[in-house]
């Protein structure tokens, strides 16, 4: 008996139950930390609120619900103690008495619904994450007030078993469902088991990672955003189940699932299934997401305003109070479909409010005119694309749009924002801005804001940092009206080798708009003061992430000057500007090993941890090492334009990867001015073996951040000439 109280005494300690989920937050952050704060919840009107006051030693924190006295905690710990919590730090260690509140403070807003997640972010961010990375990332959501999370995270599991109800083999699923850095696009309706097939144990491991998700989600009063049923079939369903559909056209060389209209007679069946299977697994849920007509430019005979409607009818049998999220997105949602569904059930995620907006707003390449009509919808931020490294933001602009739908007939249907980005853990200061703009009624100074910010994230208030990050926020972070492109601007060290070489990946659409000296400087103010902040956390993070920045700038500029040299048929200057150019490159990956969150070990480690056998950790490590590099086989890499689209400036694969193209092509261009023919070179040739390796790579840095960057910075200056 003694022994089966010690096991659960044991249990309890390892795996302690709290009473609410706060207190667990709390607790995850700095251990004692729910003792130093009183909490409480009080209903009050429509709007959500928090408010800051003095409960002796302690901080009181009022709200309307858990999620806004998480945003209340995080203001506080922000503005109050100078703690930032971020990707890149999920823990402080707080003072034992907790700064006290010279008078009370509220926030209040009217934008109750807030969205997180794109389905790209659970391929190119979170693929191989575990419970306790996944139980960090919803502590962030609430902290940030996300209270409508899309939550993917199994539905490989509902597919699998719908699947064997319709009558396909285990053979025939893996056939169709992904591997698991690309489920994603499988979940879109864009390709078929390209990543498989998943072991027995994947399916496994993903049902327990769900459930735990979605029970810690819930536990917050947070309402997840189920992925629906609109219409996806495997391909080969004309022939297996006998459907009257046509096999659709590739998506960038990959066979995709095919799409049974809803107005078909099996739809609403098979739609009925696949709710029931779900249902087992993960219960019901008050939205659901479905894009139909994702990426999809000929879309034949769609009756679309009957298809929304017998899309809508399958949803609401399951759940008649839920509501139907659709991205915002290109052609979507068409607007023939908009037409007969009844407003209050359906909600458009605006995706690229921050650039692109379609609701309404002019001028926009996406306007709509009219917006979105009756529905409601969403104001969201995408920013980040194939979660690239990579400074960017669009402060001005955000800022005005946002504040723009103040006084918009055409935002009378606005509920709320989104956070949609492709891939998460970058430029954390743009999140930090976005979620707080439905707490702040009233448009503000960018430069005030930011100083706020530092103080906030550094814990200190210093001239110099503030006078960095404004060339920063002045320059690289205000990406204008007239820039579409999409996400941060790519390192030139990530790009396919060429004489015309500027973008990365296929369609980032990358224009010149900020001095690319200006991050050198912003890199050298950092410097100056660094030794002051050794060992803070946030500072020595940013610290890399600027200098990476500088480095990768200068870089572009090493690039333009090589090339003119080989056009010019300057031999001498070519060989010294192109070893100058892989020295910088060199310099990069040393720079970004002293920060395990820039090691491709740490992304390659995640893919391996998850296997329970030798076979799988290399399934999985194949998995990790093709989505960033080529992305596909030959076919879609070379001709479907995917290779580099998730191009990582990391240490690792720059001097693994990257540097092996750059220091070959600067060879056969050598070799031309030595009077040698040219020679075309085959990059996917050259490519292919470093995602087939199995090659260790440690995620554990190496190296000081502040003296790695001193060093770096320097011998830069100096092979430049000057110093």
């Amino acid at each position: 008996m003694k022994k089966l109280i010690g096991i659960f005494l044991l249990l309890i300690w390892a795996f302690p139950v709290f009473s609410n989920p706060i207190t667990g937050l709390l607790e995850r952050i700095d251990k004692g930390a729910s003792k130093k704060f009183v909490i409480e919840i009080r209903k009050e009107g429509t709007d959500d609120f928090f408010q800051l006051s003095q409960s002796g030693s302690r901080i009181k924190v009022c709200g309307n619900n858990y999620i806004s006295v998480a945003v209340g905690i995080n203001w506080y710990l922000k503005y109050h103690a100078g703690v930032h919590l971020s990707w890149n730090g999920m823990t402080a260690k707080l003072p034992k008495i907790l700064p006290p509140l010279k008078c009370p403070e509220r926030h209040e807003t009217s934008l109750t619904d807030r969205y997180y997640l794109n389905y790209c972010t659970f391929s190119y961010s979170m693929a191989f994450w575990n419970w306790n990375r996944w139980q960090q990332e919803i502590d962030w959501m609430a902290l940030h007030g996300i209270n409508m999370p899309l939550d993917i995270v199994g539905e490989e599991c509902v597919w699998r078993n719908v699947l064997k109800r319709l009558g396909y083999s285990k053979v025939e699923i893996n056939r169709f469902i992904a591997g698991p850095a690309f489920e994603a696009w499988w979940a879109m309706g864009n390709l078929e088991g390209w990543g498989g097939p998943n072991p027995d144990s994947w399916y496994s491991f993903r049902l327990s990672l769900g459930k735990k998700i979605l029970n810690r989600m819930k536990e917050y009063g947070m309402r997840p955003v189920f992925p629906g049923y609109s219409g996806m079939v495997p391909h080969d369903a004309v022939k297996k189940l006998h459907l009257n559909i046509a096999e659709p056209a590739p998506w960038n060389g990959y066979t995709r699932p095919a799409f049974l209209q809803p107005t078909d007679k099996h739809f609403q069946q098979i739609a009925a299934l696949y709710y029931k299977e779900q249902q087992k697994i993960f219960g019901k849920a008050d939205f659901y997401s479905m894009d139909p007509f994702h990426e999809t430019n000929n879309i034949g005979q769609v009756d679309l305003a009957a298809s929304g409607l017998e899309i809508m009818a399958a949803m609401k049998k399951v759940n008649p109070k839920a509501v139907w999220v659709v991205q915002g997105w290109t052609e979507n949602p068409r607007k023939e479909m908009l037409k007969g569904l009844k407003p209050g059930d359906l909600l458009i995620v605006d995706l690229f409010s921050e650039c692109r907006p379609m609701w309404g707003m002019q001028p926009s390449v996406s306007y709509r005119k009219g917006g979105y009509g009756s529905h409601d919808w969403l104001f969201s931020m995408l920013l980040n694309f194939g979660a690239r490294t990579g400074l960017h933001g669009r402060m001005d602009e955000l800022l005005h749009n946002f504040y723009l739908t103040k006084n918009n007939p055409l935002a009378a249907h606005l509920k709320g924002i989104g956070l949609t980005m492709e891939g998460i853990g970058n430029n954390p200061m743009m999140y930090e801005l976005m979620t707080e703009l439905p707490w702040r009624p009233n448009k503000f100074d960018k430069i005030k804001w930011l100083n706020e910010y530092l103080m906030a994230r550094y814990g200190v208030k210093d001239k110099t940092i503030e006078q960095a990050w404004k060339i920063l926020a002045d320059g690289i972070y205000d990406c204008p009206q007239t820039n579409n492109q999409q996400g941060a601007h790519e390192s030139i060290f990530c790009s396919r080798p060429s004489l015309s070489s500027f973008q990365s990946s296929s369609w980032s659409k990358m224009q010149n708009y900020y001095d690319p000296t200006s991050t050198e400087e912003a890199a050298r103010l950092m410097l100056k003061v660094a030794d002051k902040y050794r060992g803070n956390n946030n500072f020595e993070y940013d610290l890399v992430d600027i200098m990476r920045q500088a480095i990768a700038d200068r870089a572009r500029i090493v690039y333009n000057r090589t090339v003119a040299d080989f056009k010019s048929f300057d031999r001498k200057s070519f060989e010294n500007d192109s070893k100058e150019f892989l020295r910088l490159l060199l310099s990069q990956d040393t720079l970004l090993g002293t920060r395990r969150e820039f090691r491709v070990g740490t992304w390659i480690n995640e893919a391996r941890s998850l296997g329970s056998s030798e076979a799988e950790k290399n399934l999985y490590e194949w998995n990790a090492r093709v989505q960033i590099t080529t992305w596909g086989n030959r076919y879609p890499a070379d001709e479907g334009g995917l290779r580099d689209y998730a191009n990582k400036e990391w240490n690792g694969i720059l001097r693994d990867f990257y540097y092996k193209r750059w220091n070959a092509y600067w060879n056969t261009l050598l070799n031309v001015l030595d009077g040698k023919p040219l020679i075309k070179l085959d990059f996917y040739g050259m490519e292919e073996p470093w995602t087939k390796a199995h090659n260790y790579y440690s995620s554990n840095p190496v190296g000081n951040p502040i003296d790695v960057a001193k060093k770096v910075f320097h011998e830069a200056l100096v092979l430049h000439g000057k110093e």
